[in-house]
């Protein structure tokens, strides 16, 4: 009995050990290293090709500043709060003046004491990524630490939120509102496609809100219009971040570009970061899917955001 349950175990063993891994492909992990090295600043790259079962890591696992990208990981946290009855998507939330954040958000035209629906307050966090929105959501999911939490039952160990959170002062002052890796922030995404974020619908709801998006001018301008993707957007003067997955005729692929410490601070349409992060999405557009080869139209540019 003893001898079976030993060869059982050993044939186990093998075939834990050959299961097979994402293989990365060196072709497009070269050219994803040579832009990174020309990069002027840092920059950390991770792509993953579900179906082809392809992988890219440049600096995937180093810590970026996510800006806005956050929000994402605010959203999951608030509809966990939702799934689990202490949240009515539906319930009004009284705005006011107190929770505007200075700049051109939409939410911070409110007058004091209109009311907007909690559904409707997630929209505008994701789809315009107004920080007005995302603080008052980042407060009803139960604030930094609570979503933290989330983040950590999840299994995220780099990804937090530092605004606004007890005992994150330091993380503040070095990343911003949030950090994250590259890598971690494709999981985010991908747990939400997979229907494994929170709960099967609350993800299917996530995964639409993340396929309305404004701010179109980077990633997204590299992919055809007709194709679904889910995204989320992040800038800071000195870091660009733009985390995508593409629902793409030959199967889906997440990719995510996050920089840091960047020479070019500008908010022009030719920022460095933001060229980056459009060369990466037309370079992997073109290798995953060679059947369907398409280009931004003449003076796309002028109607990107």
């Amino acid at each position: 009995m003893k001898t079976a349950l030993c060869l059982f175990l050993i044939y186990l063993t093998a075939c834990v050990r050959a299961a097979p891994l994402p293989r990365e492909n060196k072709d497009i992990s070269q050219r994803l290293h040579s832009l990174a090295d020309r990069f002027q600043g840092r920059a950390g790259i991770y792509v993953h090709h579900f179906k082809k079962d392809i992988t890219v890591s440049v600096n995937g696992d180093s810590l970026f500043p996510t800006a806005s990208m956050i929000k994402v990981a605010i959203m999951t946290t608030l509809f966990d709060k939702i799934d689990s009855g202490l949240l009515d998507y539906d319930s009004l939330m009284v705005y006011e003046d107190s929770l505007r954040y200075p700049g051109a958000d939409i939410l911070g035209s409110f007058k004091s004491g209109e009311k907007i629906a909690l559904g409707r307050l997630v929209m505008p966090m994701i789809t315009t990524s107004d920080n007005t929105a995302a603080l008052w959501n980042q407060s009803l999911a139960g604030g930094g630490s609570a979503v933290n939490n989330w983040l950590e039952k999840n299994g995220f160990r780099a990804t937090r939120v530092n605004s606004r959170t007890p005992g994150r002062q330091k993380a503040w002052e070095k990343y911003g509102w949030g950090q994250s890796t590259p890598r971690e922030m494709s999981r985010l995404l991908t747990m939400i496609r997979r229907r494994k974020a929170v709960s099967p619908a609350a993800s299917d709801e996530m995964y639409r809100v993340l396929g309305n998006i404004y701010w179109n001018g980077a990633a997204l301008s590299q992919i055809p219009p007709w194709v679904g993707t889910a995204s989320k957007q992040g800038a800071v003067s000195d870091a660009r971040s733009e985390v995508v997955l593409v629902n793409a005729p030959s199967g889906d692929y997440v990719f995510c570009v996050m920089t840091r410490d960047q020479q070019d601070r500008g908010w022009s349409d030719d920022n460095e970061g933001v060229e980056l992060i459009r060369h990466i999405s037309r370079i992997l557009w073109n290798y995953f899917e060679p059947q369907h080869p398409w280009s931004p139209a003449a003076g796309s540019l002028r109607y990107g955001k």
